[in-house]
């Protein structure tokens, strides 16, 4: 027997939306009977994302560098009567490279994306069900280069925790990926599939993951009223090889 819940009429709210695990989810959650606005830096980004989904998805813009923004985007959220029920916030801005070669402006858009524009976020929308931010492997298996993204990772792990008690009985999850083929690295070409080749044959699920597996696990979290505080590791196992 299963204690979830529909999703048919909830008010869905997915931040930084444009990405191929954004459209999955939307689409998931629309053909769950959801009501979906997605956001993005960008208007014409983020209606390009709806325009490539099947059903009618409401789209809106907020810079989570900004909290102005994000209190705007309350403020208009708020005009078309949308009370959001469930929060899922998948902002990233990776700052990558060697600790003697970052730049302080880098570092501090990786934590408005994760961690500041997290908490801005729930300070004005005030979700009334469930919160579900994006945290990544890197948190829990550091690379060089990688520090400020594990460590941003990191803290969405700790925020999570802190905001399930914070906001009870508002739950609050994170979800970590690993290496999904979300289009995120077709940039590579040929070597893509080399990659996942090697990453597949390493982790104990021997395979890469899907936008399907996150968004199935995603959908799962928001609509089960007893999972709350916890990390949702979708990595194939690759944090333990």
């Amino acid at each position: 027997m299963t204690t979830a819940t529909e999703l048919s009429g909830n008010q869905v709210l997915i931040v930084a939306g444009g990405s191929g695990i954004g459209r999955q989810l939307a689409q998931d959650a629309l053909d769950q009977g959801a009501r979906v606005t997605i956001t993005g830096r960008s208007a014409d980004a983020v209606q390009k994302v709806a325009d490539s989904i099947d059903g009618e998805v409401a789209t809106a813009v907020v810079d989570l560098g900004n909290e102005d923004s994000i209190a705007e985007l309350a403020t208009e959220l708020a005009r078309r009567d949308v009370v959001v029920e469930h929060l899922i916030s998948l902002a990233n801005a990776p700052a990558k490279g060697p600790v003697e070669k970052l730049e302080r402006e880098a570092i501090a858009k990786a934590f408005d994306a994760k961690v500041i524009g997290a908490l801005l976020l729930v300070k004005h929308l005030r979700p009334t069900t469930s919160v579900t931010l994006f945290s990544g492997i890197v948190g829990w298996r550091p690379k060089p280069g990688m520090v400020v993204t594990a460590t941003t990772n990191g803290a969405v792990a700790f925020l999570a925790q802190a905001l399930a008690v914070e906001l009870a009985p508002v739950r609050v999850n994170a979800v970590s990926p690993g290496i999904i083929d979300s289009g995120a690295w077709d940039g590579m070409g040929a070597d893509k599939e080399r990659m996942y080749a090697d990453v597949a044959a390493k982790n104990p699920a021997r395979r890469i993951g899907t936008t399907e597996d996150v968004s199935a696990a995603v959908l799962s979290a928001i609509t089960n009223p007893f999972l709350t505080g916890t990390v949702l590791h979708l990595d194939g196992g690759a944090r333990l090889a």
